[in-house]
């Protein structure tokens, strides 16, 4: 057994070896930060004291300013009835189960939330994982082998991409939205098993996969469709039912994943969602399932509580369907280009990274909280402010947001009139 003093000895010598190396780990990071800094795409954090509501308080501002920046698509992340009935969840089954599902057992509230989601998408049965990262980390590994071939959109999200990573299939990125791309890839493929991989809508742009097309290529070339619905799932189509129902195709997508971080109460957690034995084979083999702890219980009951809400009532949807229109509309009015389809989020383009920050810091002044888009999260001159609706706004915060736009455009110079 070693001497406390011999192990004191040490750690003593272990921290003078690491601190050179540290040092030299800091000049390297330093030099990539001033880098960032100096291409004018440094990201800052703005500190929020408040809850995340439609009215927001901002460190560095005086008075509460309107937020236009959230995925809080329903305006669900505050709602007094929510937070009562999580309360009592909290109450009744404490912080967390300490540990994974198989270990610890399952709480009877995550077998009801997977239902409840599995009705909501009208599927087998659903998984539940942290996070919809973790979802999408989770399932291809399991889900393909060296047999297989899986075809991704070329603009998929990040948590995507590292989920193929992750397996050893055959793999083919097509061009986005390019369905003449993603049929030669198709048609040029032996695999065993195909699998065509989407958003459902991609969150920079706001534009949609064109499933129909899809469905049809897969039908034809006997592959399955996985979609990526957390930008859809809760507020996009007539009953908030995604992008399939934006198509009128309900049902017809193999393998659904999504989040309830967003629109779903915007805590965290995500899923999976589809045929049973999927389901199944995903609680044995699937690592952030198998090694993660699950949700802790005051966010199943959000979850819970919302998908209550949005199993008896499709009002929340139409409303944010109305706010996206009235501000798409008066953006185009006032000579902004709002790239996407019809969907809340709303990308104002403007080309320059250092306009997009400096436009969102102009915002900030006149009480509106947007911000800037640029390279690496989105393509070289293709930087924007993602705006992004909820139906918690009102008519008239819409309104004063695109007056706001209008004001700072015409100061920069990006609008004319």
């Amino acid at each position: 057994m070693l001497s406390l003093a011999w192990r004191g000895k040490q750690a003593v010598g272990t921290r003078s070896i690491a601190s050179v190396a540290q040092k030299q780990l800091k000049e390297i990071l330093a030099q990539q930060l001033k880098d960032i800094e100096n291409a004018g795409t440094y990201k800052t954090e703005r500190v929020i004291t408040s809850a995340q509501k439609t009215s927001i308080r901002v460190v560095g501002s005086h008075s509460p300013v309107l937020n236009f920046c959230a995925n809080n698509y329903l305006g669900l992340s505050y709602n007094e009835d929510i937070i009562d009935f999580s309360k009592k969840i909290l109450e009744r089954y404490g912080g967390g189960s300490s540990s994974v599902r198989f270990i610890c057992g399952t709480q009877d509230i995550h077998k009801e939330l997977e239902r409840k989601i599995s009705r909501f998408h009208q599927r087998e049965e659903t998984i539940l994982y942290a996070s919809c990262f973790d979802a999408n980390a989770g399932i291809f590994e399991v889900m393909l082998t060296p047999e297989d071939g899986v075809f991704s959109d070329e603009l998929n999200h990040a948590s995507i991409i590292d989920g193929l990573r992750l397996c050893k299939a055959k793999k083919e990125r097509y061009l986005h939205r390019n369905m003449e791309d993603l049929e030669n890839k198709l048609n040029a493929s032996t695999s065993r098993m195909k699998l065509i991989v989407t958003d459902g809508v991609f969150s920079m742009d706001g534009n949609v996969a064109p499933l129909p097309e899809i469905f049809a290529l897969a039908d034809k070339y006997n592959a399955l469709v996985f979609l990526d619905e957390c930008h859809a799932t809760g507020f996009f189509g007539e009953t908030g039912r995604g992008t399939e129902e934006f198509y009128g195709m309900m049902g017809r997508a193999d393998i659904i994943n999504s989040t309830l971080g967003k629109a779903l109460g915007g805590a965290s957690g995500g899923y999976t969602t589809g045929p049973k034995e999927l389901i199944d084979l995903l609680r044995q083999k699937s690592r952030p399932y198998l090694f993660s702890n699950t949700l802790p219980p005051p966010v199943v009951g959000i979850a819970i509580k919302v998908m209550d809400i949005l199993l008896k009532s499709s009002d929340l949807s139409k409303k944010i369907k109305k706010n996206t229109d009235h501000f798409r509309k008066g953006m185009a009015k006032v000579g902004f280009t709002v790239a996407g389809m019809d969907h809340p989020i709303c990308p104002v383009m403007l080309g320059d990274a250092k306009l997009a920050g400096t436009f969102a810091n102009e915002m900030l002044k006149k009480g509106i909280y947007v911000i800037g888009f640029s390279y690496p999260v989105v393509p070289k001159g293709k930087a924007r402010i993602r705006v992004q609706i909820s139906a918690a706004h009102s008519s008239e915060e819409i309104q004063r947001c695109i007056d706001a736009f209008r004001e700072v455009g015409l100061k920069l110079g990006v609008i004319s009139k």
